[in-house]
């Protein structure tokens, strides 16, 4: 390696070279690793193509990349010193990828993956060399689509300040939840108003702003924070400025019909503040002071700390291909009996699309409904069910998606949350759902995961059933009107359902193999 001065900076062909053993086994290594974690890399590249809150994840390896050739001086100065007893830490990582996949947490899976791929960086390199590398490897965390899961609380911060400033402005206003009713029309706070999009752009933003413009800990993570508070803040705004439009302009509809584009030039505003905020506190990098690094050791003394955890690492996905046959098993035509609502006319059962899962269409004055009844091993996790509800109520066709939930008191299941898919390819759809695990309904949130990641492990004496009922229309919308019927007229049809808890609970048998 050689040395480095202060008004030296050493070129590509000069980089390559002096780290070329370390680079070399550190590619064989990440081949094996992305061939490993394949399902989380693809799964990550769909959510960056099809969501807009991602898409900025496209441009964070090339970022990552700048940021170390921008570093090369720095990096080149330090010696590499493999630590292969490091490598041991891809072991409880690996059972913590294990846990992740179990309970179908697939960002959770994405991040352990990628801490697996900081960790062998550190493994091969030493502290020095990782620590002078820090800056691009971090940064490569903004790879994983992660923060989805704050958007219902995002939701809440916006209605709730929406609803504060039509007080403060004295603007006449009915609130429900998320939707907002003033004299001139209705809003609805939508996951894709809540301001996720432009919070996680920001905060990669705010990163890179960071790395690049100082050199302090303490006015890095200042203007981290800025990233992270000016645009919840900004969103709030935007939120009621929209609903104001509507009141100044006479028409909710008007003043909604372009608010994503009028969204994108206010947070571009928002960014173009924060740039011109942060450049009077600008501190010079400077160049790296000379110092002269150790020689770099041969490509053996790498393989054993890159072959440690490389081995370590595909361990868990082993052990989950073994469960994953274990649920690999024949299910049965559901054969699910729905009682025919008074007017309607008695459908037909049809196999479904997957395995195990059956679909009954009833035609009735109020339309088209259709019921569908799935199965499941006890061995399967939450992702399968959960990939089969996507399905169920084509939240991945749709422009946008509402939810809600259909109320049964004293019913086998007291309460049905629903989704309205909207701008679908073929229009627009609202669809109830319902599971059961376990021979009864299941528990939401972590729990309910937990409880099916037992069973994928240990097995169960009744395996899951998922129910829907849903109705479509050809329109690219729904208006609230048409909404709140459809929503009436679903659970009119799921109160008759008499016989919903014993159809069940043989499902559910049935599954299990009884």
């Amino acid at each position: 390696m050689s040395a480095t001065t202060q008004t030296e900076m050493p070129g590509l062909a000069e980089f390559l070279q002096a780290l070329k053993a370390p680079f070399v086994v550190l590619l064989v290594a990440l081949a094996v690793l992305g061939i490993t974690f394949s399902g989380e890399a693809m799964a990550a590249y769909r959510v960056w193509m099809d969501s807009t809150a991602y898409s900025h994840c496209l441009f964070v390896l090339p970022i990552s990349l700048y940021l170390a050739w921008e570093r090369r001086a720095e990096i080149l100065a330090e010696p590499v010193v493999p630590l292969t007893w490091i490598a041991v830490l891809a072991l409880p990582a690996g059972v913590a990828w294990l846990v992740a996949e179990r309970l179908g947490i697939m960002e959770g899976r994405q991040l352990v993956a990628l801490s697996i791929v900081e960790l062998l960086f550190l493994a091969v390199l030493g502290w020095r060399m990782a620590i002078a590398m820090s800056a691009p490897l971090l940064y490569l965390y903004f790879l994983v689509p992660f923060g989805a899961f704050i958007t219902p609380i995002l939701q809440d911060w916006t209605a709730v300040f929406t609803g504060i400033g039509l007080v403060v402005l004295e603007i006449p206003h009915y609130m429900d939840g998320y939707l907002i009713e003033i004299p001139e029309g209705r809003f609805y706070i939508a996951e894709a108003c809540a301001g996720l999009r432009f919070l996680i752009a920001s905060i990669a933003f705010g990163v890179l702003y960071a790395c690049l413009m100082y050199r302090t800990t303490g006015r890095r993570v200042g203007f981290v924070f800025a990233s992270i508070a000016v645009p919840i803040v900004a969103n709030w705004f935007r939120a009621l400025g929209i609903v104001v439009l509507g009141h100044i302009l006479g028409s909710a509809q008007a003043a909604a019909a372009d608010h994503v584009i009028y969204g994108w030039v206010f947070f571009s505003a928002i960014t173009l503040l924060l740039i011109v905020a942060g450049l009077p506190f600008r501190q010079d990098l400077g160049a790296p002071p000379a110092r002269t690094a150790a020689p770099v050791p041969p490509a053996t003394r790498y393989v054993p700390a890159a072959a440690l955890v490389v081995v370590l690492a595909v361990a868990a996905p082993a052990v989950v291909a073994g469960f994953n046959r274990a649920a690999q098993v024949a299910l049965p035509a559901p054969a699910f009996h729905w009682v025919t609502p008074l007017g309607c006319l008695p459908g037909r059962a049809v196999a479904g699309t997957e395995p195990g899962s059956e679909r009954v269409e009833f035609h009735c004055p109020q339309g088209v409904l259709v019921a569908t009844a799935q199965v499941f091993s006890p061995r399967v996790t939450w992702t399968a069910i959960g990939n089969a509800r996507i399905a169920l109520t084509a939240e991945r066709e749709a422009e946008d998606t509402t939810g809600g939930k259909i109320e049964l008191p004293g019913t086998p299941m007291p309460v049905w949350p629903y989704v309205v898919a909207t701008g679908g390819p073929h229009g627009s759809a609202m669809t109830a759902t319902a599971l059961w695990t376990g021979g009864a309904p299941a528990r939401g949130g972590l729990a309910g995961r937990v409880l099916l990641a037992k069973q994928s492990v240990f097995g169960g004496s009744s395996g899951s059933v998922l129910l829907s009922v849903g109705m479509r229309t050809p329109r690219e919308s729904v208006h609230p009107e048409e909404e709140r019927q459809m929503r009436v007229f679903l659970a009119t049809f799921l109160q008759v359902q008499s016989n919903l808890g014993a159809e069940v609970e043989r499902l559910g048998r049935v599954a299990a193999g009884l």
